[in-house]
């Protein structure tokens, strides 16, 4: 996925340049769905290894709060 990730961001932080606004625009709200699945696997990552909800923040630069009530709840989901 990691790969797949990189090209697809490359490819959309182009378009954000474009000077048609649909497609500049559409490419913003593609790169932060990419964005916030990209934070969920590295937060699963982090946890999966150990890491407190404090370190997380941290690292994150936002409050426990903010990444416990964020991301607790995906983890009782199943797996896809």
């Amino acid at each position: 996925m990691y790969v797949d990730a990189m090209d697809e961001a490359t490819r959309l932080a182009e378009a954000t340049a474009s000077r048609d606004p649909l497609v500049g625009l559409r490419a913003v709200a593609a790169l932060r769905r990419l964005l916030e699945r990209l934070e969920a696997l590295q937060v699963r990552n982090a946890r999966n290894l150990g890491w407190s909800w404090r370190e997380i923040a941290g690292e994150l630069r936002v409050s426990k709060q903010a990444v416990h009530k964020k991301h607790a709840e995906r983890r009782l989901l199943p797996r896809r």
